[in-house]
């Protein structure tokens, strides 16, 4: 069961319609996108990399570059840290090579899912002491690792943090110098700790000191420059940027500072794996991440970078035809997949391919690998449904899910994928090297993040926001986690109803191939711009089809209300679709629907589109929802 909701939002429809030359129904959709003025509206139809915010309002920018240069200068070793994810493989390439090109000692360190963990770490530390690195500069993560960049700080190791993570804080009383708590250390004249082990500089939210009560304060780490948008005090205009385009804005302002024509014109390239992370790092395609994913897309479709074109070959991708779904559900997943399984460095080191013959036969063994992870996903999955079956847990609010065999770089894939079958938070754990490790998947109304802080007594480690979280506890407190989540949860039985958000109720009669020619300007699509939803109520379903090699999908025939016919195609379950059907219906209606003596009337949520096949192109509408 779902619950359907129609958008109703308001604004001058015919208005911008006229302005931007386009139709009323998708003027409703921009609305529907939270835009709210005209500026914001042509900015999205039409933004360029010039609407793009200067990276010199990101605070700690022209300390950064300072610093950077000035090792380069005195030929200090550089040491790029990243992540094993696609946005840490892409920011990682991007520094890296950025660096280079401006004639950098410069390298990459990348953790290991299992034995490292996420970001900075102590054995990363002294590895950079061992092979005499001067500056280490992370990206996308440092921001939480302040007793590691303390511990490099004590070996002379400088360290540049650039990340997008939220900064950690503390809730903490007001204290006249505005710090509260903790050994204070001596603090220097730039406002800065002295860097003794575990040293952080907390400043209040809001920038200011507190006076009595209580405020957040931001944990921030004793880095020579800390660039991060989610800083309180930093300004940039849209701090919801991934890790690859927080390092392009780095290299960015290199290129401007240094005036390096080789440098800027590497910027083109390394545009497109900007692009590919925000994609992949699941960024809201709003406002300048929606610039950066269209024109990064516009490169990617003639990218010089062998190691991409040789993962579209081995994907059977057509250069012209990508989009940001190739991006975030074919490329990213195979990059994803050695820092699941393997190690992110055969990624990175695709990336940095110098011929075709190198490129493809690491892109192969990246697509092999990932065509293992998909294996073992939906293994996961049945595993994950036959404990919910007998253990009866899906009485629970919360599903909290023990698979110990279950590899647990597989967790938050698993989370997701149960978490989307049953509309309940789920929580999948996993046993690691070190006990017991998990990752989150939330839904609308339950903060995740935020439920953990409740029950934080059981964890050794854990993070995360309001959908998504991670965790490490110890196997015996498994089942006191999952009764405690479970009695602390307020949810209500209509929270677990999934809900459906239409933008346009619009007969399908209305969707002409012109309107999905015009649908097109909404590209790219994705996260926070998803793809317009309609709605009809009582379509007459006269016949079906079952289609593909294993009859997954089918094509119906409908009648409108004008009595037109028309075809619709669903991708989803048969099977359910075939069990609503008898039971609105009756028994029968299923096979009466595929034998031709369909006379059901049904209301539909579809999509509009374009479907070119043997060289003919024509309108498809597809079913997403049905009622």
């Amino acid at each position: 069961m779902e619950k359907w909701y129609v958008t109703m939002k308001k604004a001058d429809f015919d208005g911008w319609a006229r302005k931007f030359n386009i139709s009323p129904v998708v003027a409703r959709i921009l609305r529907n996108r939270d835009l709210t003025v005209e500026e914001e509206v042509g900015k999205f139809l039409r933004g360029t990399l010039e609407d793009c915010y200067s990276p010199w309002l990101l605070k700690d920018m022209d300390r950064a570059v300072e610093q950077v240069l000035a090792a380069i200068e005195s030929d200090i070793r550089i040491r790029v840290i990243g992540d094993y994810d696609v946005d840490g493989i892409c920011a990682s390439y991007i520094l890296t090579k950025g660096l280079q090109i401006l004639g950098a000692k410069a390298d990459t360190a990348i953790p290991h899912r299992i034995h490292d963990g996420y970001g900075l770490n102590d054995h990363l530390i002294e590895m950079a002491r061992q092979d005499g690195i001067g500056m280490i500069v992370t990206c996308d993560n440092g921001i939480a690792a302040a007793p590691q960049i303390a511990l490099a700080n004590s070996y002379g190791i400088k360290v540049i943090v650039t990340d997008h993570h939220e900064v950690p804080f503390v809730m903490a009383a007001g204290t006249a110098d505005g710090i509260s708590g903790g050994e204070q250390g001596n603090t220097g004249s730039d406002g800065r700790r002295d860097g003794k082990s575990g040293d952080v500089e907390e400043r209040a939210a809001d920038g200011t000191g507190c006076d009595g009560g209580s405020c957040r304060r931001e944990l921030l780490p004793p880095a020579l420059a800390v660039i991060d948008p989610k800083q309180e005090r930093c300004r940039y205009p849209f701090p919801n940027i991934c890790g690859g385009a927080v390092a392009y804005k780095v290299v960015q302002a290199l290129a401007e500072r240094t005036g390096s024509a080789q440098l800027k014109d590497a910027l083109e390239e390394l545009l497109e794996f900007a692009a590919l992370a925000t994609v992949c790092d699941v960024m809201e395609l709003k406002d300048e991440n929606r610039i950066l994913v269209k024109e990064g897309l516009n490169r990617l479709r003639h990218t010089r970078n062998q190691g991409i074109r040789a993962l579209m070959d081995v994907n059977g991708i057509e250069p012209e035809k990508l989009n940001a779904y190739h991006l975030g559900f074919v490329i990213g997943p195979c990059l994803n997949a050695t820092g699941r399984l393997d190690t992110a460095k055969r990624a990175l080191e695709l990336l940095q391919s110098q011929n075709r013959v190198e490129a493809m036969t690491a892109a192969r063994e990246l697509k092999e690998l990932n065509d293992s992870r998909k294996n073992l996903t939906l293994q996961g999955v049945e595993q994950a449904e036959r404990y919910l079956a007998r253990q009866g847990a899906e009485l629970d609010k919360v599903l909290v899910i023990y698979l110990p065999e279950v590899h647990e770089s597989l967790a938050g894939i698993i989370a997701g994928r149960i978490r989307e079958s049953h509309h309940h938070p789920v929580f999948i754990l996993t046993k690691g090297e070190e006990g017991v490790k998990g990752s989150g998947r939330s839904i609308e109304g339950y903060h995740m993040y935020e439920a953990m802080t409740q029950v934080k007594r059981y964890f050794t480690k854990f993070g995360g926001h309001a959908m998504a979280a991670g965790l490490s506890m110890r196997e015996e407190d498994v089942e006191a986690f999952r009764r405690d989540l479970n009695r602390n949860c307020a949810l209500e039985p209509e929270d677990f109803i999934p809900k459906v958000h239409i933008d346009v109720p619009m007969p399908i009669d209305y969707g002409d191939m012109g309107l999905a020619e015009e649908l097109e300007l909404l590209e790219p699509i994705g996260v926070g711009n998803p793809r317009p939803l309609f709605a009809q109520k009582d379509l007459l379903f006269l016949s079906g089809h079952k289609m593909g090699a294993n009859q997954t999908c089918a094509r119906y025939q409908v009648r409108t209300e004008t009595g037109t016919r028309r075809q619709i195609v669903f991708f989803g379950d048969l099977k359910k679709f075939g069990a609503f059907l008898e039971e609105k219906f009756g028994p029968g209606s299923e096979e009466a629907l595929y034998a031709g003596r369909g006379d059901f009337r049904v209301s539909v949520a579809y999509q509009l589109g374009k479907n070119t096949f043997r060289g003919n192109t024509e309108v498809q509408y597809v079913m997403q929802h049905y009622t």
